[in-house]
C-alpha cells in the first residue's frame, strides 16, 4: 500500500476534547518548566554572587561579574545615564550563548536519542543548575549553574517544538502560553520568597519542585500516540514502520492506516544531510523575520531599556528598570497565549514594527525626548506583544506549512531563529551601552 505525506495534515490526536485539553494542559507546564530556570537564575545568582563577594571581600577594589558591580553596590560614573560599568548585555550573552550552540547543532543528531531520554536529560540541567547556583561558593559555580540552565533550556525548547508534530496542532497555543507564563510567573516567584524573608539559597531549593513538575507534565499529563519514539530513536522508529508496511503488504491486508499523518512521516526513513540542508533554506522565510524581532526585542532590553531613565519619576532607576521588564514579560504572556484568538501569516510585519520601536528608543535614550516614564512603560508592554505574537506564529506556519516527513526536524532547526537574533543583539548593545555611557 502506498503512503503519500499530506502537507498540511494535522497530527493524530485523541479525539476527545478530554484528551486534548490534557495535553494542550501538558505543554502548557512543559513550557512554563522549561524556561522557568533560565528566568529565575540570573536573579539567583546576582544574589548569591553580591553574598559571595561581601563576605569573601579582603580588598577595597571591584569585582565585576555579570555586569554587575557586586563589591561598590552602585555604579559611580558621571554618565547622565546612571550607567552601571558594564552594560547588562554582557549578563544577556552568559545566558544566551551555550543555548545558542545547542539549537546550531542538536538538530542534525538529536534524532538520535529518543524523547524520554531528552527530558530526562533536561530535568538533570534544571536541577543542576539551581543546585549549583544554591551552593556556590565561588563565582565560577554560580556561572557554571546558569550555563546549565541555558543548555537545559536550550535543548528543552528544540525538543518539545519537535515533539509537538505527535500531537493536534492547537498544542503549539499551550505550549507558548507556558513559555510565556514562566517569565512573569519565575520573576513574581523568586521575589516574592526572597521578599518574604527566605535567604536566595532556599529559595532556589523550594524551586527544585519546578523540574519534577517537567517530569510529570510529560510523563503524566500528555497522552501520547504510539508512534511516538519515547525510549528508542527515530531511525528504530523508521524500521519498525517500515517492517510494519512491508508484513501488511504480504498479508494483502487493507486495514484502515493507524495515525496516517505521523506514519507518513516516517515511512521512508530519517532525513539525509542533503535534505536537512534543504530544509533549513526554505526555513529561512520564518527564520529571518523571527530573528530579526528578537534583535530589535534584546537590542531594547538589553542595550537601551537601562539608558531610559527619568531622574523626576517618583520611582528609583532600579525600580523603572524593573517594571520595564515586567511589562515586558506580561506582554509575551498575553501575545504567546493569543493562538487560538488570533494568527498572523506576516510575521515580517512584526519584525519591521519592532525595528521601528528599537530606533524610536534609541533616539528617546539619545535625544531625551520623551516627556515621562509612563509612555516608556507603554512601549515596552507593545514591544512585549510583538516579540511573543513573532513566536508562536512562526512556529504555528511552520508546522503548517512543512511536509510531514520534514516537519519534526523543520521545528527544532527554526528554533535558532531567536536565539541567533537576541545573540546579535547582545553583541550590538556593548558598543552603544559604552557610547551613551561615555557622554
Amino acid at each position: 500500500m502506498e503512503r503519500t505525506a499530506s502537507v498540511n495534515a494535522d497530527p493524530a490526536q485523541p479525539s476527545d476534547s478530554h484528551g486534548r485539553w490534557r495535553n494542550w494542559i501538558g505543554f502548557w507546564f512543559l513550557g512554563l518548566c522549561n524556561n522557568f530556570a533560565y528566568v529565575v537564575m540570573l536573579s539567583a545568582a546576582h544574589d548569591i554572587l553580591k553574598k559571595q563577594q561581601s563576605e569573601n571581600a579582603t580588598e577595597p577594589t571591584s569585582t565585576i561579574a555579570f555586569g554587575v558591580d557586586f563589591q561598590g553596590g552602585k555604579s559611580s560614573n558621571s554618565s547622565r545615564y546612571d550607567c552601571n560599568p558594564v552594560s547588562t548585555a554582557a549578563v544577556l550573552l552568559a545566558d544566551i550563548l551555550p543555548t545558542l550552540l545547542i539549537k546550531l547543532c542538536a538538530p542534525f543528531v538529536i534524532h538520535k536519542m529518543p524523547y524520554g531520554v531528552r527530558v530526562l536529560f533536561c530535568v538533570a540541567m534544571a536541577a543542576t543548575s539551581f543546585l549549583l547556583v544554591s551552593f556556590s561558593s565561588a563565582v565560577w559555580m554560580s556561572i557554571l549553574g546558569v550555563i546549565f540552565a541555558s543548555i537545559g533550556s536550550g535543548l528543552g525548547e528544540l525538543s518539545f517544538l519537535s515533539l509537538t508534530v505527535y500531537f493536534s496542532r492547537d498544542v503549539l497555543a499551550g505550549w507558548g502560553s507556558g513559555t510565556g507564563g514562566a517569565g512573569v510567573a519565575g520573576a513574581l516567584l523568586y521575589s516574592s520568597l526572597t521578599q518574604a524573608g527566605l535567604s536566595p539559597q532556599i529559595t532556589l531549593l523550594i524551586m527544585l519542585v519546578v523540574p519534577f513538575l517537567m517530569l510529570i507534565s510529560y510523563f503524566v499529563l500528555l497522552d501520547p500516540p504510539p508512534s511516538l519514539p519515547q525510549w528508542k530513536n527515530s531511525e528504530t522508529e523508521h524500521a519498525a514502520v517500515d517492517s510494519e508496511d512491508r508484513r501488511q503488504l504480504m498479508d494483502g491486508s487493507d486495514e484502515e492506516e493507524q495515525d496516517k499523518s505521523t506514519r507518513a512521516a516516517h515511512s521512508t526513513g530519517p532525513l539525509t544531510f542533503t535534505e536537512k540542508l534543504h530544509v533549513i533554506k526554505g526555513l529561512l522565510k520564518f527564520v529571518g523575520p523571527l530573528g530579526l524581532v528578537y534583535f530589535a526585542e534584546y537590542f531594547i532590553n538589553q542595550g537601551l531599556m537601562e539608558l531610559l531613565y527619568f531622574p523626576t519619576f517618583f520611582l528609583s532607576h532600579a525600580a523603572q528598570y524593573r517594571w520595564y521588564q515586567t511589562l515586558y514579560q506580561v506582554g509575551v504572556l498575553v501575545s504567546r497565549s493569543s493562538l487560538c484568538c488570533v494568527k498572523i501569516r506576516r510575521v515580517w510585519v512584526l519584525s519591521l514594527l519592532q525595528v521601528v520601536n528599537a530606533v524610536l528608543l534609541l533616539f528617546a535614550v539619545g535625544y531625551l525626548f520623551l516627556p515621562s516614564a509612563w509612555l516608556v512603560f507603554a512601549i515596552i508592554l507593545y514591544e512585549g506583544l510583538l516579540g511573543g505574537a513573532a513566536y508562536v506564529n512562526t512556529f504555528y506556519f511552520i508546522s503548517k506549512e512543512t511536509e510531514d516527513r520534514q516537519r519534526e526536524f523543520a521545528m527544532a532547526a527554526a528554533s535558532v531563529g531567536d536565539s541567533l537574533g537576541i545573540a546579535l543583539a547582545g553583541l550590538a548593545a556593548f558598543p552603544i551601552h559604552r557610547h551613551f555611557c561615555s557622554l
